[in-house]
């Protein structure tokens, strides 16, 4: 009878952390700011004039805007695909290197 008094426990505390975990998520969601409070407000009328929103309006955005077209870091491409074919047919080929070979080192037998 422990075993089982143990096991009903276990999981009766394991339920109950995890309604715990499941509150402190929930939280944020009840203490939400943006809510006006729905009493004592001047601009309600006293005849029912129907529903509402207890929302803020929208917020207006911060910074510096602008940017317009075109934007001031924006470059063209250098070649533009208007038909069928390849992009390497369009650009030039890279320059190529010449390479200038070390001289191999001189063998010398081993000996064993």
């Amino acid at each position: 009878m422990a075993d089982e008094t143990l096991l009903v426990a276990l999981l009766g505390g394991l339920h109950l952390i995890g309604f715990g975990f499941a509150a402190i998520l929930l939280l944020p969601l009840l203490r939400d700011e943006r809510i006006v409070p729905l009493a004592g407000r001047a601009d309600e009328d006293d005849d029912g004039g129907g529903g509402g929103n207890d929302r803020l309006g929208p917020i207006a955005p911060r910074g510096r805007g602008g940017g317009g077209i075109p934007l001031p870091d924006a470059v063209p491409a250098r070649v533009r695909l208007r038909e069928p074919g390849r992009l390497a047919d369009l650009l030039p080929p890279p320059a190529r290197r010449r390479r200038e070979h070390a001289p191999r080192p001189a063998r010398t037998p081993v000996h064993r």
